[in-house]
């Protein structure tokens, strides 16, 4: 039986986002791998308090990106637990992590983005979650046998009884004809749905007789920005603010279309992924990681960056064609059977940790 190393997951962020959903999802893969891991977040976070299971979570300051009494907990943990894989997330808990002398620890950096890599080189190694941020990170001068490539993987469907959904689709008002598109991510200015708001002000009040309803899963620093466009331009009315979602299954369950209108800077985009395993049609923007993974016409409807035209003529497209949107449905599934299952992406993660650890 092949051994898997202990690893201590950090990440020190305060609020909750894409991020630290993955961290989560990651976690609890990892534990259903027979993988062992501690976890350890920052106290009082949006992280804290959530049900991780019967996964170990350690709660440390991690107040500042220098805090040197958050850097001496860090490496009073690792000395305790002794495991042979440290995976930090983002700068701060990256910062803040320095292995102790003799520890005989991996410190392996996930990047999510294309940050400023000065604060990661201390690390023994890097993880990118595409092609095109690991070559990146080649280019900033990371040594290229230290950068692993490694996607995220899409979380298998969670079925939600129909009752509750319906419940939650009265809850929000929304009519039992109407079409429901919907949107998930942090309010802030790289996912782009001030796009998606004025988009949807260009579409009609029905598409195949059918009404249309935007549900904008999320929070964040722009939330009263974007309900104020909402309301300048009369679309308030069509949007549900559904907030934030550690669990969206619903909203995926019955949504007719998942839209994602992100700026070029994103870098992965989840939200794909997501939108194939639950077998809902996809539009999405040509952002970076949208043009490594998603295949126009195939498995998406692609529309150019912050193209509102693009967007509600990509909407509306994909709503008056029945069999274009089960065919991207079924092309979606695909990919996530063939490059983006759990087990794909969590076999190449345990053979890297087992590498590192060389056990």
């Amino acid at each position: 039986m092949i051994r898997n190393p202990l690893s201590l997951q950090i990440i020190a962020s305060r609020e909750l986002g894409g991020a630290e959903r993955w961290f989560i999802r990651f976690s609890r893969a990892l534990a259903a791998q027979g993988a062992p891991a501690e976890l350890a977040i920052r106290r009082a976070s949006g992280l804290d308090g959530l049900d991780l299971g019967s996964l170990p979570v350690h709660r440390l300051p991690f107040r500042t990106t220098w805090d040197p009494f958050s850097r001496l907990a860090v490496a009073r943990l690792i000395r305790r637990l002794r495991p042979a894989i440290v995976q930090t997330y983002m700068g701060r808990a990256t910062r803040l992590t320095h292995l102790p002398e003799r520890s005989g620890a991996i410190h392996l950096a996930r990047l999510g983005g294309y940050y400023e890599p000065g604060p990661y080189r201390h690390a023994h190694g890097w993880i990118g979650n595409t092609k095109g941020l690991c070559d990146w990170m080649i280019r900033q001068g990371l040594s290229a046998e230290r950068v692993h490539h490694i996607y995220n993987f899409a979380e298998p469907a969670r079925p939600v009884a129909s009752e509750a959904v319906a419940a939650r689709r009265a809850l929000h008002g929304i009519p039992d004809d109407a079409w429901v598109l919907m949107t998930l991510g942090r309010f802030v200015p790289v996912k782009g749905l001030s796009h998606l708001i004025d988009a949807l002000s260009r579409l009609p009040e029905t598409i195949a007789g059918r009404p249309l309803r935007l549900v904008m899963a999320g929070d964040g620093p722009l939330a009263e920005r974007l309900r104020q466009q909402a309301r300048q331009s009369d679309q308030e009315r069509r949007i549900v603010w559904a907030g934030w979602q550690i669990d969206p299954a619903p909203y995926f369950q019955m949504a007719d279309l998942v839209v994602f209108p992100s700026l070029d800077a994103e870098t992965l985009g989840n939200v794909i992924l997501e939108a194939w395993s639950w077998g809902r049609p996809l539009v999405t923007t040509r952002f970076r990681g949208a043009r490594e993974i998603a295949r126009h016409g195939e498995d998406a409807w692609c529309v150019p960056c912050e193209d509102d035209r693009a967007l509600a003529q990509g909407i509306a497209h994909l709503l008056s064609d029945e069999s274009l949107m089960k065919a991207l449905v079924a092309r979606g599934a695909e990919r996530v059977a063939q490059d983006f299952s759990a087990t794909t992406i969590m076999d190449q993660y345990l053979e890297l940790y087992r590498q590192l650890a060389r056990v």
